[in-house]
């Protein structure tokens, strides 16, 4: 099969289409319309074979997961998704795999009312980058840089899943069998919260998704906003499968450090902080008061039942961590 045989086949007249795409597959470029009053916001990620996602990965859950980490990025600037190019690197034309995959594509594509408009296809070690684009309200933004003194830390899920179900996996932990199920869904199928992201717009001053794990993800806020933080430990979400498997100890380095839960970090002032609980709850999030942002210069104080905690372990490296 060739280059233009794939596209046709897997990737054109397939999914969503949207009425502000001008023009899609199959030219030198995509044309689109972006609405007025709108900002355009772009990510781009690459996922490699062996360092973000395990090479026998499910092809269907791998086209979940090259999206949705995208798409989380967008959540986390309080965009709505709208526009997708993929470039996809294969070691040898699979039929069967790129259906799979393709169709692990589309369909979360098609929940959050995205279109695939262009990319690039090309043979070499499996790899997958896409670059997603969303529209914003102008000035509504959420950004690293908005984080004041006073305000609360939340976050909008369980984290250390993710990590989890890929130590489990290279150390054999012992996990139940209900438990292994979930954390591995967790990792295949991460969930972007776009609507929260769009809640959090005017309410929220500032916000990230967790890629890198809390302390690695709330620090780039610290370091853009110039304050600190601390942070209660022991009210940081967790699963059932993480408080069963994992004492308190063997827990703190996936809930601070692992990342690739994708929920979202973000800062709100006192007086919005009512408001947004309600507003989130109306999309099923029970979002967690973690912290509070303090003066500083990017300090993070972790606090267990009130007393100063030391935690050393880095954050995710890009570079560092291998999948084998």
């Amino acid at each position: 099969m060739k280059e233009f045989e794939l596209i046709n086949r897997y990737f054109k007249g397939r999914g969503i289409t949207r009425r502000d795409v001008n023009l899609g597959i199959g030219d030198d470029c995509a044309l689109v319309t972006v609405p007025q009053n709108c900002q355009l916001a772009i990510t781009t990620d690459t996922l490699v074979a062996g360092i973000h996602f395990f090479a026998d990965i499910e092809p269907r859950a791998l086209g979940h997961r090259a999206l949705a980490v995208n798409l989380s990025d967008l959540a986390a600037m309080g965009a709505e998704p709208t526009w997708l190019s993929i470039a996809l690197t294969l070691p040898s034309i699979d039929e069967q795999w790129i259906e799979e995959f393709t169709e692990g594509m589309h369909e979360i594509a098609e929940y959050f009312n995205v279109q695939i408009i262009g990319g690039d296809t090309t043979q070499g070690p499996l790899s997958i980058t896409v670059c997603a684009k969303g529209t914003v309200p102008e000035g509504t933004a959420l950004c690293r840089n908005g984080a004041k003194v006073g305000d609360w830390i939340f976050v909008t899920g369980p984290l250390g899943d993710a990590g989890l179900a890929i130590e489990a996996r290279k150390q054999g932990l012992k996990i139940e069998p209900e438990h292994h199920k979930q954390i591995k869904h967790r990792f295949n199928f991460p969930t972007p919260r776009v609507a929260a992201g769009q809640v959090l717009r005017g309410l929220a001053s500032s916000a990230i998704d967790v890629s890198d794990g809390l302390l690695a993800d709330l620090g780039h806020i610290l370091a853009m906003s110039q304050v600190s933080a601390t942070v209660n430990i022991e009210n940081i979400p967790t699963s059932d499968a993480m408080k069963d498997t994992l004492d308190f100890e063997q827990q703190l380095p996936f809930i601070l450090n692992y990342g690739d839960d994708y929920e979202l970090i973000y800062t709100v002032p006192d007086s919005n902080k009512s408001m947004l609980d309600i507003k989130l709850r109306q999309y099923g999030v029970e979002a967690t008061c973690i912290g509070q942002i303090k003066s500083g210069d990017g300090q993070i104080e972790l606090l267990h039942q009130g007393e100063k905690f030391t935690f050393a372990h880095p954050g995710f490296e890009h570079f560092s961590k291998e999948l084998s």
